[in-house]
């Protein structure tokens, strides 16, 4: 006994404040995806197009903001809506003429 405390209800005391700094150390993230990925598992992808076309939202309408060459690659995330991929700079492209690279969990 420590304190009046038995050791046993200490060591889980400490586990526990181990696990709770852990937790705020790494943003509640307890996953190898807190070790700087994007957030969605690692997605990276190459560009297919001649020129593909980067675009403030998930539509032909959206405005263009940029464009990525063939065989370009870039990070993105596993969110696909209508047709088109979230990059990881929250900006869009035709998911069509994007390609996970060999080892991306997309």
């Amino acid at each position: 006994m420590i304190l009046g405390i038995p050791k046993r209800t200490l060591l889980i005391l400490v586990a526990l404040i181990a696990v709770i700094g852990l937790y705020v150390m790494t943003g509640g993230e307890l996953s190898s995806e807190a070790e700087g990925s994007n957030g969605d598992g690692g997605c990276s992808m190459t560009v297919e197009a001649d020129v593909l076309n980067v675009r403030s939202g998930p539509s032909t309408g959206d405005a263009v903001v940029g464009s990525l060459q063939q065989d370009a690659e870039t990070d993105a995330t596993g969110e696909v809506r209508d047709g088109f991929r979230k990059l990881a700079d929250g900006e869009w492209a035709a998911d069509d003429f994007l390609e996970p690279v060999d080892g991306a969990s997309c």
